[in-house]
């Protein structure tokens, strides 16, 4: 069964998640949109006069999530090809090669994605000889978990031979900077567009079973191309499915430039428009030098000046400028820069464009102070410190254990106002949003947990905000019909501090609840997929 949007529909019989009405268990869907939520009692005046009636047998129903940073088409390459995530010993990862390039024989370039040596008990990636011998003397591009370095196989290399010669190559080491950016662009253009469709379509679906109903495409010249964002702007608009919302990180300085980025489709010039890169790559921007490097501090690519600049064309043309910006050095260029294009054109001008900044993980209290001052939206992956937090993980090898505690404080963001938006940077970790709101309330280190429902509400309505709507998120009168059905068990609510009681079923609290997310307890089960009122997935037999 699949609704058409034109219908109306009433649920019932379950826990509908909506500020409207804390204890709603019915919900009516109307051409689209949110008519009606309340009680069953109050259901009965609308059985008759609906096109249909689905019971949801205690199932809990929530806005759809919204995941604020993705790459569809790499995630879609990742769930369809070589895979590399949580593969423990370089012995399993080049197993995993070798059995790639015997299952596919037909590929120009195997693509891969996911290792990362720092997990691995030989701390070190393969060599370019191990590749080669894994691989078969075959063209391989296979890039680190963090997607800001890769190993690469001979073979590959003398497909782009100038890239020998372009910084960021090492004889026998990742690729970083422009050698990756050259090998990156060769490895890509062998993928046809129909395996690029049949990708997209692939990441798509994966969002869509786990109650995601809208995603936020990070590209860009240095990262899918422009035939890639077109490709799957298009393709979201042909086919039902997901919401797909397109950023394109460019740097402008022009109306022409401004008008390219519309051309294409993009509503900012944002996402992974590079500051920096990454710290598992050891090319975030630092003030001080990393731990286990003492003579780097990473890489800068834009300077406060060039900041300033997009800043300022951005606003002036009406659309969202936006970074990539993890390290605290880089964090600092980009306040410097959106605070100088604030004093060219105004405070609330720049504030209203609701500019925003991807990952923003060394934050001091300075840096959450000027990003609550100049209303610039933190979109956040929440997993990366589940997946690098702690005290011996790859935050702690990199930073030193105590600059690692302090990476990500989303508690001291949300006090100070800072605008949160929750996401992936799949396929840099998977796509999980349950997974991601429990990763933000039981972050690694307790003071910067936030409740679960600090954490929802910026996994769904965050994404939204982000994107200039306060309209949509949430389940009440005249919002989207965009929702999901979920296997849930008990509900709860749960705050972030274990000196008090951590959950509470106490009806008289008005809040609704949500799953009990305590690690080590199942994640909700999507039974259903709901976009503008029409069903873009059904689990069978759920």
């Amino acid at each position: 069964m699949s609704e058409r949007p034109e219908k109306t529909v009433l649920l019932r019989g379950g826990d509908v998640h909506s500020p409207a009405d804390p204890f709603a268990t019915a919900m009516v869907v109307e051409r689209g949109h949110v008519a009606w939520v309340g009680s069953e009692g109050a259901a009965d005046s609308f059985a008759d006069g609906v096109d249909e009636v689905i019971d949801l047998r205690g199932a809990l129903v929530t806005p759809a999530f919204t995941d604020a940073h993705v790459h569809t088409t790499a995630t879609g390459l990742a769930l369809t090809g070589l895979d590399l995530t949580g593969v423990d010993t370089l012995a399993g990862a080049l197993e995993r090669v070798r059995a790639h390039a015997a299952a596919r024989p037909a590929d120009r370039v195997l693509l891969g994605h996911g290792w990362d040596a720092s997990a691995w008990p030989e701390r070190r990636p393969p060599s370019r000889r191990e590749l080669d011998e894994a691989a078969g003397g075959r063209p391989l591009y296979l890039t680190r978990a963090d997607v800001h370095s890769a190993v690469v196989t001979t073979a590959l290399l003398d497909l782009v031979p100038h890239a020998r010669d372009l910084s960021g190559y090492a004889p026998d080491a990742p690729l970083t900077g422009a050698a990756h950016h050259a090998v990156r662009a060769a490895a890509y253009d062998s993928v046809t567009p129909a395996q690029r469709a049949e990708a997209q379509r692939a990441a798509l679906a994966r969002a869509a079973s786990l109650g995601i109903g809208s995603v936020h495409e990070c590209a860009g010249p240095e990262i899918s191309g422009a035939d890639d964002l077109t490709g799957l702007l298009r393709l979201a608009a042909e086919e039902p499915g997901l919401r797909v919302t397109g950023y394109w990180a460019e740097a402008i300085t022009s109306p022409e430039g401004a008008a390219r980025v519309r051309e294409l489709g993009a509503i900012g010039a944002a996402g992974d428009l590079f500051v920096d890169g990454s710290l598992g790559s050891h090319t975030a921007c630092l003030h001080e030098p990393y731990a286990d490097a003492p003579d780097g501090t990473g890489a800068a690519h834009l300077d406060a000046g060039a900041i300033a600049a997009h800043v300022t064309a951005c606003t002036e043309a009406g659309i969202q400028a936006g970074f990539h910006a993890i390290g605290d050095a880089a964090l600092s260029a980009v306040v410097e820069g959106v605070r100088a294009a604030a004093d060219r054109l105004g405070l609330a001008r720049v504030r209203a464009a609701r500019h925003r900044v991807e990952h923003a993980e060394m934050l001091s209290p300075e840096l959450i102070a000027a990003f609550a001052e100049l209303a610039l939206t933190a979109s956040v992956q929440p997993a990366f410190d589940a997946a690098w937090g702690g005290e011996d993980a790859m935050y702690a090898q990199r930073l030193g254990r105590e600059r690692a505690r302090t990476l990500n404080p989303y508690a001291a963001m949300l006090r100070a106002g800072v605008p949160l938006a929750l996401g992936s940077d799949s396929p840099v970790t998977p796509l999980d949003p349950w997974g991601t709101v429990r990763a933000a309330a039981f972050h690694r280190t307790p003071e910067h947990r936030i409740s679960v429902r600090a954490a929802f509400t910026a996994h769904t309505r965050g994404g939204w905000r982000a994107i200039g709507r306060d309209d949509a998120g949430v389940l009440v009168p005249g919002a989207p019909a965009d929702y999901a059905v979920w296997e849930a068990g008990d509900l709860v609510v749960q705050v972030p501090d274990n000196r008090v009681a951590n959950w509470s079923t106490d009806p008289r609290s008005g809040t609704p609840g949500l799953p009990d997310l305590t690690p080590g307890t199942p994640l909700p089960v999507c039974l259903r997929t709901v976009v503008g009122g029409r069903t873009v997935h059904a689990r069978p037999n759920g």
